[in-house]
């Protein structure tokens, strides 16, 4: 457990002078008050999901006793990643300093504007206050969209029910040439293990495969494809530009596209591990996996057979899924209903497997 002269072992001082940055937070009002307080301890867990944040913090007290404390900053993982606050940036074992508003109904736990750490860096809005008051616009630039004068045009409302078939063991070629890493893991799979249950992104390369509808746009350097499914939108960048240095791993991964003829090509990488269909396939994800995709478009532009090959180090040979999308009508496209979760974690709590799934080792 790591110690620090640089943080004081316990400060509980209160004081009631009103914040107002903190007032834009969507749950402040129901779980914070106006007092404000500080907390100081070792971290005992790090929770990193969006769209908030949470640390356990054990506090020492003045008796020798020990406070469990959690610290809940404010923001969310896209505000985080612009000021290089990863997950590995405060660590279980870290000693922290934070001040902010404490919980109502004395619930331990602190809006934390503000964190200390042992190096002496400050994390919140005590660095930054996450908002922009001034244009930082680059006036230089056109910032307007310009569809391009493609031969083929893609752009409008596509259904996906053509050619459809369930998303489950339905890759080519059969059976599936799996390494031994990807057979054990398919093998140990269980029902609780799907992400997508959860109400977690589907992704790539599952959303290929969706019966949902989609919307395509040109939006001048890129394809602007939203998918009904999640209402989870996708860029394909067309310009010839490739993924950032730090590009991160995501469930849509980082698409480039061109033409070929009649054909739209795109390739993606940079994808998070995941599930490949609903049976449990895994993928590997990161520099293990690349999925090429080919849209071919009729002559008559009314529907297009879309092909998928993934290439993934769990596989020996690559994967083919296909699937078809025809044009449909445009008042179809309706925003999607919220997934909800409570169906799958009420099974869990039947199974006796809830504590699992919401505290994995």
């Amino acid at each position: 457990m790591k110690t620090s002269s640089l943080l004081p072992l316990i400060t509980t001082c209160l004081f009631a002078a009103f914040s107002s940055q903190v007032s834009a937070h969507h749950a402040f009002a129901t779980e914070f008050q106006e007092a404000e307080g500080e907390v100081s301890g070792v971290v005992t867990r790090v929770w990193w999901t969006n769209p908030h944040i949470r640390y356990d913090v054990d506090m020492t007290m003045p008796d020798g006793t020990i406070e469990k404390w959690s610290l809940h900053p404010p923001g969310n993982l896209p505000t985080y990643r612009r000021e290089n606050w990863t997950k590995e940036t405060i660590e279980a074992g870290d000693t922290v300093f934070a001040t902010g508003n404490l919980g109502r109904g004395d619930a331990k736990k602190l809006y934390a504007t503000c964190i200390n750490l042992e190096s002496g860096r400050q994390l919140g809005r005590c660095v930054s206050s996450n908002t922009t008051s001034e244009i930082s616009a680059d006036p230089t630039i056109d910032h307007t969209v310009t569809a391009n004068d493609y031969e083929v045009d893609i752009s409008g409302f596509w259904t996906n029910r053509y050619k459809f078939q369930t998303t489950v063991d339905d890759f080519q070629p059969k059976p599936m040439p799996m390494t031994s890493a990807s057979r054990a893991i398919y093998s140990g799979r269980e029902f609780g293990d799907d992400h997508v249950l959860r109400c977690q992104p589907a992704g790539l390369p599952r959303i290929f495969g969706s019966p949902y509808s989609m919307q395509v746009l040109d939006a001048g350097t890129h394809y602007l494809i939203v998918y009904l499914q999640d209402n989870t939108p996708r860029w394909v960048y067309m310009d010839g530009r490739g993924p950032l240095a730090d590009q991160p791993l995501t469930s849509m991964g980082f698409s480039a596209g061109h033409w070929e003829d009649r054909t739209l090509v795109i390739e993606t990488t940079h994808l998070a591990a995941g599930w490949l269909d609903g049976s449990g396939y895994p993928m590997s994800g990161g520099d293990g996996t690349r999925i090429v995709e080919r849209w071919n478009i009729a002559e008559d532009g009314l529907s297009i057979d879309r092909t998928m090959t993934i290439y993934d180090d769990y596989y020996t040979a690559p994967l083919v899924r296909t699937r078809g999308s025809q044009r449909g009508d445009a008042r179809e496209l309706l925003e999607s209903p919220p997934c909800d979760p409570s169906v799958f974690f009420n099974e869990m709590l039947e199974q006796g497997k809830l504590e699992e799934i919401l505290n994995p080792q």
